[in-house]
């Protein structure tokens, strides 16, 4: 299932980040930590070259735990400050202030060789779409100061925050890449919400979603609607009965009784979004141990 999205609107707020870059210290990115790396914008390891990075795994409560760590240690590995956090209810955010201050020990030293002692440091929040960049902020920050929603697109512009006197953050919106070379990441994109449902096919995803679910967490179908799997499921056309018992099972059906499997679609992708499947991350740390960041 190949996916692409890049509307105009994005190569605009990248040309405005690009634009601010030198004027923070720091630049901190959410990713999904269901999908670490497909929620990693590789645009930002270019545009924030020579710059503090720090890293936060974003909804780590909706991931398995048995992979949180290990992808926060992967990360750690490549260089970033990483850190597990849930901005929706607040769990580690508490850290991130002397995670940003220790990442900019450098900058902090140096103003202090030359006399420069009140300088705040600026860190810019980078990420893509839906990945809780505003919620994360209104957190971090104590208070709604930036708009936040469940669907991609609500930050439009950037939005200087100020955390206190010694930390400014810089909002910006979430921008995805222009060509996604792994399909698969166009694929883990479209599960967790970060790309436009209106250019999807939610049916074909959602068979996508169960080819992959059969595979790796067998159980979650059958434990969320209490319907059997016959497992082992190889091929798309393979998952369509499961989609047409979920169909039945929350009394989605047509005219004559016909599961409606384009409903069924859409509970199962908004169950998997909204973790009512279960902890479930969508790609694994030991995959990608030979591959840089």
């Amino acid at each position: 299932m190949n996916i692409q999205w890049y509307p105009g609107h994005m190569a605009k707020a990248r040309r405005m980040m690009q634009e601010n870059m030198k004027l923070v210290d720091v630049v901190i990115e959410l990713v999904d930590a269901r999908i670490p790396l497909s929620s990693k914008n590789p645009d930002i390891d270019a545009l924030a070259s020579g710059k503090s990075r720090v890293l936060l795994l974003n909804k780590y409560d909706m991931a398995d735990p048995k992979y949180n760590e290990l992808w926060k240690s992967y990360f750690e590995k490549k260089g970033f400050y990483a850190a597990l956090i849930n901005s929706k209810d607040g769990q580690g955010v508490k850290q991130i202030k002397d995670i940003v201050y220790k990442a900019c020990e450098a900058k902090i030293e140096r103003d202090r060789r030359r006399g420069i002692l009140n300088r705040p440091v600026r860190a810019m929040v980078v990420g893509i779409p839906n990945v809780g960049k505003s919620t994360f902020i209104n957190s971090f920050v104590g208070r709604a100061t930036a708009k936040t929603g469940n669907k991609p697109g609500v930050t439009k512009g950037k939005q200087w925050i100020r955390l206190s006197s010694k930390i400014e953050l810089l909002d910006t919106p979430g921008i995805l890449w222009p060509k996604f070379e792994d399909p698969n990441a166009g694929m883990r994109l479209a599960f967790i919400g970060s790309i436009n449902d209106d250019i999807i096919q939610t049916t074909e995803l959602s068979l996508e979603l169960i080819l992959f679910l059969d595979r790796h967490y067998p159980d979650s179908i059958k434990n969320r609607y209490g319907i059997g799997v016959p497992g082992n499921l190889n091929e798309l056309r393979d998952c369509v009965p499961v989609l047409e018992r979920i169909a039945i099972k929350r009394s989605c059906l047509m005219k004559g009784g016909e599961p409606d499997i384009d409903r069924a679609a859409g509970i199962l992708l908004d169950d998997f979004r909204n973790a009512r499947l279960g902890g479930i991350t969508l790609e694994f740390p030991q995959d990608y141990e030979a591959l840089p960041v």
